[in-house]
C-alpha cells in the first residue's frame, strides 16, 4: 500500500475536535487516509451550549449527536465509524454512583477489543492516536479506550487472533494525545488578561495539578498545524449541544493562537520503526512504501 493511513481512538462525538483535531485535518489535507473511530453515541452527554438547550433536544440526544459527528467528521476530511456501545456518563457525587448497566465502561473487554481489531484490519492504519493510562482525564469511557486500545494494539497483527476478523495487520506507531497542555493554556491567560479580556483559564490553571502540569514532560511529538485551526473550530461548532461557542474552547482568537502556540501535542507510546525525538511528525520513520 502506498499512502499513509491514521486512525485516531475516541470515547464520545466531539473527543476528535477537542484532541488532535487540526493535526487530522492537516494530515487529511495533505492526503493521508484518516478515520475517527467514536466508541460510544454520547447518549448520556448533557446540554453544555446553552443556545441548544430548548424543547426537543434532549429528547433526541441520540439521533443530534450522530448528525453532529457527521458534521464534524466532515470538517476534518477524514472518515468515521462507530463502534456501537453506549455511553457510561461521567458519574457524579461521593461516593460515586454505580457505572449503569450495558454501558461502555463495563463491557466485555475482549468483546471490544475484536470490533476494535476488525476497525484497524480492515483500515490497516500505520498509526493509531488514542487516549493515555489516564483516560487524558479520568472518565471511565476514556479509561476502557486506554484499556482496549493497548491490547487491540498488539492483537490486530496476531495470526491466532481471531482470523475471522480480517487479515492481520501490525501498526507501527501508537500515540497518546494530550489535548490541554497547563502550559498553553497560561499562555492564553496572560494574553487575555495583558489585553484587559476575561479569562477562561484562571479556574483551570487553580485546579490543575502538578501531574497536569508536567504533562509537557511526556510530549514527544508536536505536530505543526496552525493553518488547519479554522478546520478544528469548524468541527468543534459542529458539535453544537457540546460546545458553547461563548466558552473556553474560541476565547483566544485563532491568530493569537496561531502565533503562540502551533502545534498540537502527542506523546509516542509504542513503536516498531526507528525514529528520532523530539518529533514533528506522526508518520515520522514511515515510508509510504511500509505496510
Amino acid at each position: 500500500m502506498s499512502q499513509h493511513r491514521l486512525l485516531a481512538i475516541h470515547a464520545h462525538p466531539d473527543d476528535e475536535a477537542s484532541k488532535g483535531a487540526a493535526t487530522l485535518a492537516r494530515y487529511s489535507a495533505e492526503g493521508a487516509e484518516t478515520m475517527v473511530v467514536t466508541c460510544t453515541g454520547g447518549e448520556r452527554g448533557s446540554i453544555l451550549n446553552p443556545a441548544m438547550n430548548r424543547p426537543g433536544v434532549l429528547d433526541n440526544m441520540d439521533q443530534i449527536r450522530k448528525d453532529e459527528m457527521a458534521a464534524a467528521a466532515s470538517a476534518l476530511g477524514c472518515r468515521h465509524v462507530w463502534l456501537g456501545y453506549v455511553d457510561s456518563g461521567l458519574p457524579e457525587g461521593d461516593p460515586l454512583p454505580p457505572l449503569p448497566d450495558g454501558c461502555f465502561a463495563l463491557a466485555d473487554t475482549d468483546r471490544v477489543v475484536r470490533d476494535l481489531v476488525r476497525v484497524i484490519r480492515d483500515f490497516r492504519p500505520q498509526v493509531i492516536v488514542t487516549y493515555d493510562e489516564n483516560g487524558g482525564y479520568p472518565h471511565p469511557d476514556h479509561l476502557k479506550v486506554h484499556e482496549v486500545s493497548m491490547v487491540a494494539w498488539d492483537a490486530a497483527g496476531d495470526p491466532g487472533y481471531h482470523s475471522e476478523l480480517g487479515e492481520p495487520h501490525t501498526p507501527l506507531k501508537l500515540y497518546y494525545t494530550h489535548g490541554f497542555i497547563r502550559q498553553r493554556m497560561k499562555l492564553f491567560h496572560d494574553e487575555l488578561v495583558a489585553a484587559g479580556r476575561p479569562s477562561p483559564f484562571g479556574p483551570m490553571l487553580e485546579r490543575w495539578n502538578s501531574d497536569r502540569a508536567d504533562i509537557m514532560a511526556r510530549v514527544t511529538t508536536q505536530v505543526p498545524c496552525a493553518d488547519y485551526f479554522d478546520r478544528r473550530d469548524d468541527a468543534l461548532r459542529a458539535h453544537a449541544t457540546q460546545i458553547d461557542p461563548a466558552g473556553m474552547f474560541f476565547a483566544t482568537p485563532v491568530e493569537v493562537q496561531r502565533k503562540l502556540w502551533p502545534t498540537e501535542e502527542f506523546e509516542l507510546a509504542r513503536t516498531r520503526v526507528q525514529t528520532t525525538l523530539p518529533e514533528t511528525d506522526l508518520f515520522a520513520g514511515i515510508g509510504t512504501e511500509e505496510n
